[in-house]
């Protein structure tokens, strides 16, 4: 299937006919490639490539260079016209002309002088194939020529005349520049008023008496001689009307001086240009410069408008105060009407500049160079514009197509040449001239027919290395005349191309624009034409994309922190990637608190500078991958400033900010303090608080407060720095708004009243002067208030009060403006005194062994003479004589709260006497105590025994001895003694149980089993019930001629060996059931106690009661539980199960507001292993092995 090159890429398509792409020639001219190898081998006409400006101005101190530079296979040779006649250089010994080139160069720095070769040149370039030519080149010598001498006259002129300083330079070339300055060489300043126009005068639109001075100087630099050429100094005086009234006065009338103000005072006028309209013509593309220079006084103002239309907005500029309009890159568009207004207090005068634009000649579309093969068909095409339009002329190597030699091929016409059926005889070089009366264009453009074979000038077997799913583009540059058609195959083997997926471009290349890992492999280019056929191929290769798998996150940072962006890249295992980090799309700063640490920036110690874009960029030879995370650096806000108080009222002022930066955090509140400068200086209150939008506040102020402020910036981060303070505002006084709070009366004694009060600070005081109107009267009397003024205290003392009467009082605030509002009146005592009366039918109910119930009657009221705190109970267990002797009785103290009359004593000793009375508390003290009341407690569970000790172990038998319990709660009836034996396996057995007269304290047990061991539970009994127990184990020893044989048995070596083994083992299983036991688990042993505990052993339950609060008689000390375990294997119980701190005051127990106590009270008992209780004492595992043998 063919295709052909069109001036645009066309997509392959591909159905069941295998595909070959390829090229072929069409009718259009060939472009010859810049490849070096390729231009060394093809011939080619000449081509100007380098030459002098059409007008060369010249510096006439310097040797003359015109440029002519050409190239051409083979290379040209040059020759030169001088004023259209041939300019034979030879003939000068000054003119040489540079090797290899056409460039003239003249020396006149020796001799001769430059405008000996004033005048046109032209270069033309020549080599078999045809010959080239340069544009008209006008040299001329550069011209700086000095003023001519002239003398001039002061000028002395009236104050506000115009004035204009003629400059007049001499006519250089090129043209001077021109400015004023003065003898130091400093320029003249210039304003609306005095400014320099575009001939170099220097225009006044009005004089004044600063005008005067004598070196106005008018300078021309000329540029291209480096020379500067000045006018002789023009000097100016201006006069007022006052100073030639001194001089001409007497010849003059006052009128023509002092006529009327328009004759000082004038409307606009024109000092250039002149009348009411002008002409302007100018050429595309240069620069439009319009001037309107009036005069007038006050100075006139220049305004520019473009009638039927508008200035062009991005081309129009206003120079020289708006006195000069200009317009660059002018086009036929900007012709038409300008005008030009001058507008002063007086009027306004206009005129209209009339703008014609020209054009030189200017290409539409140039002559291209033609490469064609012989017999083909080509053109070349020559358009140009201009104004008026420009005349097009043909010439042929240099010489007017007319009279050139005769080609059949060749056909003119107008702008275009026709060439059809071309042969190698039609090459030459062709130039186009387009002209008008504003200048002329010249273009060469060649006509070259060569017959060459295919070439290709892609590098042979090329490696293309492309990342997947990108397009591939697979090179082959070519050339051939005629032109070559393009084939591409795919492999070794030459298989075609068959796909849709190709696009082949009209330069050869192969492109796949979405390559795959199978498009790997090797591609074969094939250029072929008549002449002959070439080859290339080229290796392609499809890498794994570089991704970006971890991108940087945004980060919000606070100030002085550290940020970290991670950035983790896959790439190609062939490839190797460079990881760069940029900020704000640069380098990252040259700053050590920036590291790079593999796949992390890090960036310690961050400041505001630092918040921005970081872009990790991955680079690989064959692609690019970046990814971009903003770090913003936030903070708390910076203070706000600029504190101002507006609108200052009595009550109330307003007050602005400045907020400070918000460091990338808005701000979401403004918190308001203030300083009280008179009473409170160095504190600061707080105000108000307002949005973070807002930066005004109207405060509401107290009275006589020297008053300043601060504002604090509050965002997400934290608060700003408080701000400077305001200035200081005083408000006035006035009366005190409050009066003090947390009035009270009472009494410190019995025959007063102190009245108490919390005191107005200086913010509530309102105003100087501070005092307290301090009333009170008896509630339930008809006195009227008595009443005192009282300053700088908190207190009042009334004496002579009776005990304990109510009174009524008030405190209030006054200053010297006035009385606070009526303050509100409250109730208050006067002073206690002692109870009067004890309470009476004090009555005890035992409950049981260590709980009694106590009831009395209530005291009267009045006998009280005081707030009633309640009833204390002092209560005291009767001693023997013998122990009386030794210590003092310990009285012990339960307080009821309020007005209870009965109440519970816990904790009390079971088959005890104690006594007990009741008093009344107030706040003063307690009263007289009720009349001693004695009761009995009944026998309760007794202690454990203090003691239990296993003696005397035989084969058979074992010795118990014991101490009786500390505490027998009553009478001993008995003991009873519980054992079980344990075997090898821990295994308990069967229970004996045995009772022990109450007399005993030892007992032997026989019949017992040899080298058994034992588990004792032993407790005592009263007529109330059994008490707590105490257990113990104990071995009975092995007997002798079992020991013997085993002695004999143990001589034998195997038998040693065995045992070392067997008590290896139950070492180890000893050690394990130790650490369960430390873990709480349970061994056999104790599990089968557990199932074996004691059905007699029951816990004493007692009922509720009402309990009070407990304290000590002596020293109000807390009664303290002692325990005490002997070394000798023996286990005392404490002394007493219950404790006066488990309910007195000040311990963790609870009681109701009437004084009841929140709880059950109990005795504990320690169950027999029989019904579950557990062992006393781990087996150790010395007595293991005992048992085990």
């Amino acid at each position: 299937m063919l295709f052909k090159i069109m001036l645009r890429k066309k997509r392959l398509s591909a159905g069941r006919v295998p595909l070959v792409i390829f090229l072929c020639q069409v009718i259009s001219a060939l472009e010859v490639p810049l490849d070096p190898k390729l231009l060394e081998d093809l011939v080619q006409p000449p081509t100007i490539t380098q030459q002098s400006p059409k007008d060369y101005i010249i510096d006439p101190r310097e040797n003359i260079v015109i440029q002519c530079e050409a190239k051409g296979k083979p290379p040209p040779s040059f020759s030169w016209t001088r004023n259209g006649t041939h300019f034979d250089i030879d003939k000068d010994p000054l003119v040489t002309m540079k090797p290899g080139s056409g460039t003239l160069i003249i020396n006149i720095m020796s001799e001769g002088k430059a405008e000996t070769y004033e005048g046109i040149y032209q270069c033309t370039a020549r080599n078999e194939r045809g010959a080239a030519i340069s544009n008209n080149i006008v040299v001329r010598p550069s011209r700086s020529p000095l003023w001519t001498k002239e003398k001039l006259e002061p000028l002395t002129l009236q104050n506000g005349q115009p004035l204009v300083l003629p400059c007049r330079p001499p006519i250089g070339l090129p043209p001077a520049i021109i400015f004023w300055m003065d003898n130091s060489f400093q320029r003249l300043p210039q304003s609306e008023r005095v400014s320099q126009g575009l001939n170099g005068d220097l225009y006044f639109s009005n004089v004044l008496p600063e005008d005067t001075r004598e070196d106005y100087i008018c300078y021309a630099r000329f540029n291209h001689t480096q020379t500067i050429q000045q006018k002789q100094p023009i000097s100016v005086k201006v006069i007022s009307v006052d100073e030639l009234n001194d001089t001409i006065a007497a010849n003059l009338s006052d009128t023509e001086f002092y006529g009327a103000k328009s004759s000082r005072e004038r409307p606009p006028s024109f000092l250039t240009p002149q009348g009411n309209t002008s002409h302007k013509e100018e050429l595309r593309g240069n620069v439009l410069s319009l001037e309107c220079i009036a005069e007038g006084l006050p100075t006139p103002i220049i305004y520019w408008v473009k009638e039927d239309g508008t200035l062009p907005i991005n081309r129009t500029f206003y120079r020289n105060f708006k006195k000069t309009l200009q317009i660059i890159h002018v086009s036929e568009a900007d012709s038409g009407n300008y005008q030009c207004i001058a507008k002063n207090a007086l009027g306004a005068i206009h005129h209209t500049i009339s703008v014609t634009v020209k054009a030189a000649p200017y290409w539409i579309m140039a002559p291209q160079n033609l490469v064609l093969s012989p017999g083909e068909d080509g053109s070349l095409i020559c358009r140009a514009n201009g104004n008026p339009k420009p005349r097009i002329s043909w010439l042929t190597n240099g010489v007017p197509t007319e009279i050139a030699p005769d080609d059949p091929s060749r056909k003119i016409d107008g702008d275009t040449i026709i060439f059809s059926n071309v042969q190698e005889r039609s090459s030459a070089v062709y130039q186009c001239n387009a002209s008008n009366e504003y200048g002329y264009l010249l273009a060469n453009a060649f006509v070259n027919v060569l017959a060459e074979p295919p070439r290709i000038l892609t590098s042979a077997n090329t490696l293309y290395q492309v990342i997947a799913n990108r397009p591939a583009l697979l090179d082959c540059a070519f050339f051939g005349s005629p032109l070559p058609t393009i084939e591409w195959f795919k492999g070794t083997k030459g298989r075609a191309l068959h796909e849709d997926i190709y696009v082949l471009h009209e330069n050869g290349t192969l492109e796949i624009p979405v390559a795959q890992k199978d498009s790997t492999g090797t591609y074969t280019c094939v250029a072929r034409n008549k002449l002959g056929m070439a080859k290339n191929e080229v290796h392609l290769e499809i890498k794994d994309p570089t991704r970006i798998i971890k991108q940087p996150e945004y980060a919000v940072v606070q100030r002085g922190s550290t940020v970290s962006f991670e950035c983790k890249v896959r790439h190609d295992y062939t490839l190797i990637p460079t990881v760069t980090w940029l900020k704000d799309n640069g380098e990252l700063p040259n700053d050590e608190r920036f590291t790079v640490d593999k796949d992390l920036l890090v960036v310690a110690d961050v400041s505001d500078d630092d918040g921005g874009t970081y872009t990790c960029v991955a680079n690989t030879t064959l692609d690019k991958v970046s990814a971009s995370a903003v770090l913003s650096v936030v903070d708390v806000p910076n203070p706000p400033f600029d504190l101002e108080l507006t609108n200052q009222l009595d009550k109330s002022v307003q007050l602005s900010w400045t907020p400070g930066d918000d460091n990338n955090s808005p701000i979401t509140k403004f918190i308001i303090e203030y300083e009280d400068g008179m009473h409170e200086a160095g504190l600061w209150h707080h105000q108000a608080e307002v949005s973070g939008t807002q930066t005004t506040a109207q405060l509401q102020l107290s009275p006589y407060v020297n008053y300043s402020f601060r504002v604090t910036a509050v965002n997400s981060i934290g608060r700003s720095l408080p701000s400077e303070a305001s200035e200081q505002y005083l408000t006035k006084a006035a009366e005190p708004e409050k009066n003090p709070t947390a009035v009270e009366g009472l009494g410190s004694e019995p025959d007063n009243l102190v009245i108490t009060w919390k005191p107005l600070n200086g913010f509530e005081s309102n105003g100087p002067g501070l005092q307290y109107k301090v009333s009170w009267r008896q509630k339930d009397g008809d006195d009227e208030w008595t009443s005192v003024l009282v300053a700088n205290v908190s207190k009042y003392i009334v004496s002579g009060t009776p005990t304990f009467v109510p009174y009524l009082i008030k405190v209030q605030a006054l200053n010297d403006a006035g009385f606070a509002p009526e303050p509100a009146v409250v109730m208050g005592h006067s002073g206690e005194d002692l109870p009067m009366v004890a309470p009476g039918n004090v009555r005890v109910n035992v409950v049981n062994s260590t709980l009694a119930e106590v009831h009395w009657d209530p005291v009267p009221l009045k006998s009280i003479r005081g707030h009633l705190q309640g009833y204390r109970i002092y209560y005291w267990k009767a001693q023997s004589s013998s122990k009386r002797n030794r210590r003092h009785i310990e009285k012990k103290i339960l307080t009821f709260q309020g007005s209870k009359t009965h109440g519970m004593l816990p904790g009390l000793e079971p088959f005890s006497h104690y006594t007990l009375n009741v008093r009344v508390v107030n706040g003063k003290g307690e009263g007289p105590a009720s009349p001693d009341r004695a009761f009995h407690t009944p026998e309760g569970v007794p202690s454990a025994p203090s003691s239990l000790k296993i003696l005397n172990p035989t084969l058979d038998s074992l010795t118990l001895e014991w101490d009786p319990p500390s505490h027998p709660n009553g009478i001993l009836t008995e003991y009873t003694l519980k054992y079980q034996p344990i075997n090898s396996t821990h295994e308990l057995g069967p229970v004996v149980d045995l009772k022990i007269p109450a007399n005993k304290t030892r007992w032997t047990l026989k019949n017992l089993n040899f080298s058994t061991r034992y588990k004792f539970y032993f407790y005592a009994q009263t007529s109330a019930g059994s008490g707590s127990q105490i257990t113990e184990e104990a071995i009975t020893t092995v007997d002798e001629a079992m020991a013997s044989r085993q002695v004999d048995i143990a001589t034998q070596g195997w038998f040693i060996g065995l045992m070392c083994a067997v008590a290896l083992l139950i070492l180890i299983l000893l050690i394990v059931c130790f650490i369960r036991r430390n873990k709480g688990g349970k061994y056999p042993v104790k599990e089968k106690e557990d199932a074996h505990a004691d059905p007699e052993i029951q816990p004493m339950k007692e009922d509720d009661g009402t309990f009070g609060e407990y304290s000590d008689a002596e020293d109000h000390k807390p009664l303290k539980k002692g325990s005490r375990t002997p070394s000798d294997r023996t286990v005392k119980k404490e002394d007493s199960d219950d404790s006066l701190v488990d309910y007195g005051e000040g311990v963790n127990g609870q009681f109701n507001e009437d004084g009841s106590f929140i709880g059950q009270y109990s005795g504990k008992k320690e169950k027999e292993p029989a019904e579950g209780n557990e062992s006393s004492e781990a087996p150790s595992p010395v007595n293991a092995m005992n048992s085990f043998v």
